[in-house]
Protein backbone atom coordinates (compact mmCIF):
# COMPACT_ATOMS: atom_id res chain seq x y z
CA UNK A 1 0.00 0.00 0.00
CA UNK A 2 0.79 3.36 -0.58
CA UNK A 3 1.82 6.14 2.16
CA UNK A 4 -0.57 9.06 2.37
CA UNK A 5 2.44 10.89 2.30
CA UNK A 6 3.48 9.57 -0.94
CA UNK A 7 0.34 11.48 -2.65
CA UNK A 8 0.91 14.43 -1.22
CA UNK A 9 4.28 15.03 -1.82
CA UNK A 10 6.20 16.31 -5.23
CA UNK A 11 4.83 15.03 -8.02
CA UNK A 12 2.25 14.25 -6.65
CA UNK A 13 -0.61 17.27 -6.15
CA UNK A 14 -3.83 16.81 -4.49
CA UNK A 15 -6.97 17.83 -6.49
CA UNK A 16 -9.57 16.41 -3.99
CA UNK A 17 -11.93 13.47 -5.65
CA UNK A 18 -9.04 12.74 -8.48
CA UNK A 19 -6.70 9.70 -8.40
CA UNK A 20 -3.53 9.81 -9.19
CA UNK A 21 -3.13 13.61 -10.01
CA UNK A 22 0.86 14.49 -10.65
CA UNK A 23 2.77 16.81 -12.52
CA UNK A 24 4.97 15.22 -14.75
CA UNK A 25 7.46 18.09 -14.54
CA UNK A 26 10.20 18.30 -12.68
CA UNK A 27 12.55 15.64 -14.45
CA UNK A 28 15.86 16.68 -15.64
CA UNK A 29 16.76 16.88 -19.24
CA UNK A 30 20.32 17.73 -19.18
CA UNK A 31 22.78 19.93 -17.06
CA UNK A 32 20.29 23.22 -16.84
CA UNK A 33 17.33 22.10 -17.85
CA UNK A 34 13.99 20.26 -16.63
CA UNK A 35 10.38 20.21 -17.65
CA UNK A 36 8.41 23.43 -15.80
CA UNK A 37 6.40 21.32 -13.30
CA UNK A 38 3.73 23.93 -13.46
CA UNK A 39 2.32 23.41 -17.25
CA UNK A 40 1.54 19.30 -17.31
CA UNK A 41 -0.35 17.66 -15.45
CA UNK A 42 -1.93 13.72 -15.36
CA UNK A 43 -4.37 12.41 -13.67
CA UNK A 44 -7.32 9.63 -13.53
CA UNK A 45 -11.18 10.77 -14.80
CA UNK A 46 -11.98 13.77 -13.10
CA UNK A 47 -15.63 13.02 -12.77
CA UNK A 48 -15.27 12.86 -9.08
CA UNK A 49 -13.94 15.94 -8.32
CA UNK A 50 -15.36 17.81 -5.32
CA UNK A 51 -16.18 21.69 -4.64
CA UNK A 52 -12.49 21.69 -3.31
CA UNK A 53 -11.30 19.72 -5.72
CA UNK A 54 -12.10 22.05 -7.71
CA UNK A 55 -10.72 25.26 -6.25
CA UNK A 56 -7.66 23.43 -5.79
CA UNK A 57 -7.66 22.46 -10.11
CA UNK A 58 -8.03 25.93 -10.77
CA UNK A 59 -5.26 27.28 -8.16
CA UNK A 60 -2.78 25.10 -10.19
CA UNK A 61 -3.82 27.25 -13.01
CA UNK A 62 -5.43 24.81 -15.37
CA UNK A 63 -8.10 26.06 -17.91
CA UNK A 64 -8.09 22.77 -20.34
CA UNK A 65 -8.96 19.43 -19.45
CA UNK A 66 -8.17 16.72 -21.92
CA UNK A 67 -10.49 13.76 -21.40
CA UNK A 68 -9.07 10.91 -23.77
CA UNK A 69 -11.37 8.39 -22.40
CA UNK A 70 -14.23 6.29 -25.52
CA UNK A 71 -18.25 7.13 -25.69
CA UNK A 72 -18.69 3.67 -24.56
CA UNK A 73 -16.54 3.61 -21.43
CA UNK A 74 -18.43 7.24 -19.85
CA UNK A 75 -21.88 5.16 -20.66
CA UNK A 76 -20.45 2.04 -19.14
CA UNK A 77 -19.29 3.37 -16.03
CA UNK A 78 -21.97 6.14 -15.66
CA UNK A 79 -19.48 9.20 -15.25
CA UNK A 80 -20.65 12.83 -15.83
CA UNK A 81 -18.12 15.10 -17.05
CA UNK A 82 -17.88 18.29 -14.07
CA UNK A 83 -18.70 21.75 -14.39
CA UNK A 84 -15.45 23.74 -13.61
CA UNK A 85 -16.26 27.29 -14.18
CA UNK A 86 -13.49 29.07 -16.62
CA UNK A 87 -12.36 25.20 -17.71
CA UNK A 88 -12.45 23.80 -20.98
CA UNK A 89 -12.85 19.94 -21.28
CA UNK A 90 -11.71 18.92 -24.34
CA UNK A 91 -13.21 15.41 -25.30
CA UNK A 92 -10.51 13.10 -27.32
CA UNK A 93 -11.23 10.06 -27.05
CA UNK A 94 -8.53 7.47 -27.27
CA UNK A 95 -9.84 3.72 -28.54
CA UNK A 96 -11.58 2.36 -30.69
CA UNK A 97 -15.60 1.38 -29.73
CA UNK A 98 -15.37 -1.93 -30.76
CA UNK A 99 -12.38 -3.21 -28.91
CA UNK A 100 -14.52 -2.70 -26.00
CA UNK A 101 -17.35 -5.61 -27.07
CA UNK A 102 -17.32 -8.83 -25.24
CA UNK A 103 -15.54 -10.45 -27.66
CA UNK A 104 -12.83 -8.02 -27.90
CA UNK A 105 -12.10 -7.37 -24.27
CA UNK A 106 -12.19 -11.64 -23.70
CA UNK A 107 -9.52 -11.31 -26.42
CA UNK A 108 -7.87 -8.69 -24.67
CA UNK A 109 -7.53 -9.52 -21.18
CA UNK A 110 -6.37 -13.09 -22.80
CA UNK A 111 -3.73 -11.53 -24.64
CA UNK A 112 -2.71 -9.75 -20.66
CA UNK A 113 -2.95 -13.56 -18.89
CA UNK A 114 -0.83 -15.25 -21.70
CA UNK A 115 1.45 -12.46 -21.68
CA UNK A 116 1.58 -9.03 -20.23
CA UNK A 117 4.36 -7.20 -21.48
CA UNK A 118 3.68 -8.23 -25.13
CA UNK A 119 -0.03 -7.00 -24.61
CA UNK A 120 1.37 -3.74 -22.86
CA UNK A 121 3.36 -2.87 -26.24
CA UNK A 122 0.49 -4.06 -28.66
CA UNK A 123 -2.32 -1.58 -27.08
CA UNK A 124 0.28 1.38 -27.01
CA UNK A 125 1.17 0.26 -30.84
CA UNK A 126 -2.37 0.38 -31.60
CA UNK A 127 -3.24 3.36 -29.69
CA UNK A 128 -0.81 5.80 -31.48
CA UNK A 129 -1.20 4.14 -34.83
CA UNK A 130 -5.06 4.62 -34.49
CA UNK A 131 -5.43 7.80 -32.20
CA UNK A 132 -2.70 10.21 -33.57
CA UNK A 133 -5.49 13.31 -34.00
CA UNK A 134 -6.01 13.06 -29.57
CA UNK A 135 -1.78 13.34 -29.35
CA UNK A 136 -2.01 16.52 -31.90
CA UNK A 137 -4.47 17.82 -29.99
CA UNK A 138 -2.37 17.54 -26.41
CA UNK A 139 0.96 18.31 -28.05
CA UNK A 140 -0.67 21.56 -30.01
CA UNK A 141 -1.84 22.90 -26.55
CA UNK A 142 1.80 23.07 -25.92
CA UNK A 143 2.82 24.94 -29.00
CA UNK A 144 -0.37 27.80 -29.21
CA UNK A 145 -0.85 28.02 -25.38
CA UNK A 146 2.69 28.82 -23.73
CA UNK A 147 2.85 28.82 -20.11
CA UNK A 148 -1.48 27.85 -19.85
CA UNK A 149 -1.48 24.52 -17.62
CA UNK A 150 -3.52 22.16 -18.75
CA UNK A 151 -4.74 18.58 -17.38
CA UNK A 152 -4.73 15.29 -19.39
CA UNK A 153 -6.72 11.80 -18.10
CA UNK A 154 -8.01 8.33 -19.38
CA UNK A 155 -9.85 6.74 -16.93
CA UNK A 156 -7.51 5.14 -14.07
CA UNK A 157 -4.62 7.41 -15.38
CA UNK A 158 -2.14 4.77 -16.60
CA UNK A 159 -1.98 3.50 -19.87
CA UNK A 160 -3.22 6.19 -22.59
CA UNK A 161 -2.35 9.10 -19.84
CA UNK A 162 1.07 6.99 -19.30
CA UNK A 163 1.66 7.15 -23.16
CA UNK A 164 0.95 10.84 -23.48
CA UNK A 165 3.39 11.52 -20.68
CA UNK A 166 5.90 9.42 -22.32
CA UNK A 167 5.90 11.03 -25.66
CA UNK A 168 6.37 14.81 -23.75
CA UNK A 169 8.70 13.10 -21.34
CA UNK A 170 10.94 11.72 -24.18
CA UNK A 171 10.48 14.93 -26.52
CA UNK A 172 11.47 16.40 -23.67
CA UNK A 173 14.65 14.60 -23.55
CA UNK A 174 14.45 13.18 -20.29
CA UNK A 175 16.20 10.11 -19.55
CA UNK A 176 14.18 6.68 -19.67
CA UNK A 177 14.91 5.79 -15.95
CA UNK A 178 13.11 8.65 -15.03
CA UNK A 179 10.23 7.98 -17.35
CA UNK A 180 9.66 4.39 -16.52
CA UNK A 181 9.69 5.71 -12.72
CA UNK A 182 6.76 8.47 -14.10
CA UNK A 183 5.08 5.46 -15.23
CA UNK A 184 5.43 2.87 -11.74
CA UNK A 185 4.14 5.91 -9.38
CA UNK A 186 0.98 5.34 -11.06
CA UNK A 187 0.52 1.97 -8.53
CA UNK A 188 0.62 4.51 -5.86
CA UNK A 189 -1.66 6.61 -7.25
CA UNK A 190 -4.41 4.25 -7.80
CA UNK A 191 -3.87 2.71 -4.37
CA UNK A 192 -6.57 4.65 -2.88
CA UNK A 193 -9.31 4.30 -5.44
CA UNK A 194 -7.76 -0.01 -5.94
CA UNK A 195 -10.70 -1.17 -3.85
CA UNK A 196 -13.08 1.14 -5.80
CA UNK A 197 -12.21 -0.29 -9.22
CA UNK A 198 -11.68 -3.49 -8.54
CA UNK A 199 -15.23 -3.98 -7.75
CA UNK A 200 -16.39 -2.23 -10.85
CA UNK A 201 -14.53 -4.36 -13.03
CA UNK A 202 -16.07 -7.16 -10.54
CA UNK A 203 -19.45 -6.46 -11.21
CA UNK A 204 -18.42 -6.88 -15.19
CA UNK A 205 -19.16 -10.66 -16.07
CA UNK A 206 -16.17 -10.68 -18.53
CA UNK A 207 -13.67 -9.08 -16.40
CA UNK A 208 -14.78 -11.29 -13.36
CA UNK A 209 -14.08 -14.38 -16.16
CA UNK A 210 -10.63 -13.50 -16.79
CA UNK A 211 -9.41 -12.14 -13.81
CA UNK A 212 -5.51 -12.91 -14.03
CA UNK A 213 -5.88 -11.09 -16.95
CA UNK A 214 -7.48 -8.00 -15.47
CA UNK A 215 -5.15 -8.04 -12.62
CA UNK A 216 -2.16 -7.94 -14.88
CA UNK A 217 -3.82 -5.15 -17.24
CA UNK A 218 -3.86 -3.10 -13.96
CA UNK A 219 -0.46 -3.00 -13.46
CA UNK A 220 2.28 -0.20 -13.75
CA UNK A 221 5.21 -1.93 -13.68
CA UNK A 222 8.21 -0.27 -14.85
CA UNK A 223 9.47 -2.87 -17.40
CA UNK A 224 6.07 -2.44 -19.25
CA UNK A 225 7.45 1.19 -20.18
CA UNK A 226 10.80 -0.12 -21.34
CA UNK A 227 9.03 -2.16 -23.77
CA UNK A 228 6.71 0.62 -25.11
CA UNK A 229 9.64 3.30 -25.09
CA UNK A 230 11.87 0.27 -27.26
CA UNK A 231 8.72 -0.24 -29.37
CA UNK A 232 8.13 3.44 -30.28
CA UNK A 233 11.86 4.04 -31.21
CA UNK A 234 12.10 0.70 -33.13
CA UNK A 235 8.46 0.88 -35.15
CA UNK A 236 7.96 5.27 -35.06
CA UNK A 237 12.06 6.94 -34.47
CA UNK A 238 11.37 8.24 -31.37
CA UNK A 239 8.56 10.80 -30.33
CA UNK A 240 9.90 12.62 -33.06
CA UNK A 241 9.57 10.64 -36.06
CA UNK A 242 5.84 9.16 -34.19
CA UNK A 243 4.70 13.14 -34.02
CA UNK A 244 6.22 14.51 -37.65
CA UNK A 245 4.80 11.33 -39.22
CA UNK A 246 1.51 10.51 -37.56
CA UNK A 247 0.37 14.61 -37.26
CA UNK A 248 0.63 17.89 -38.98
CA UNK A 249 3.32 19.48 -36.35
CA UNK A 250 6.71 19.49 -37.59
CA UNK A 251 9.91 19.61 -36.18
CA UNK A 252 9.84 23.66 -35.85
CA UNK A 253 6.88 23.45 -33.78
CA UNK A 254 8.55 20.45 -31.65
CA UNK A 255 11.80 22.91 -31.12
CA UNK A 256 9.08 25.51 -30.01
CA UNK A 257 7.10 23.01 -27.92
CA UNK A 258 9.88 22.15 -26.31
CA UNK A 259 11.65 25.49 -25.64
CA UNK A 260 7.56 26.27 -24.35
CA UNK A 261 7.85 22.80 -21.42
CA UNK A 262 11.56 23.64 -20.47
CA UNK A 263 13.36 25.96 -17.87
CA UNK A 264 16.35 26.57 -16.19
CA UNK A 265 17.09 24.60 -12.99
Amino acid sequence: MSSPSILSSPPFVVIEGVITVRTIGGYKTDASHVVNPKLAFRSGEVSGITEAGKEQLIALGIRRIFDMRTNLEINSYKTTPPDIPGVELVRIPVGKEDPWSADSVEQRLKRYQENALDAFVHEAHETLVFCPSAFEVIFSHFLERPGEPCLFHCTAGKDRTGLVAALILMLMGVDDADIKKDYALTTAGLEPAREKLTLRLQNIPIFRENWEGAVNMGSSREESMTAILAMIREKFGGAVGYLTAYTKLEQKDLDVIRNNLLIKG
